[in-house]
């Protein structure tokens, strides 16, 4: 499930990082960060991804 993660972060930063961590502050971040500039989205994405565990569900 990771690779499905990180190929949309490749192609759509915030949609990667929502699959993880869904409505958050890192959520958020992720598209200030991508309107910034496409690069710097990609990297927070990835790694958000590769070091916060997926959200869990009560």
């Amino acid at each position: 499930m990771d690779f499905i993660r990180i190929l949309f972060a490749i192609l759509l930063p915030p949609l990667g990082v929502f699959l993880q961590v869904g409505f958050g502050m890192q959520f958020w971040l992720n598209i200030l960060l991508t309107l910034l500039g496409y690069l710097p989205g990609i990297i927070h994405a990835v790694w958000v991804i590769a070091t916060v565990g997926p959200k869990t569900h009560p």
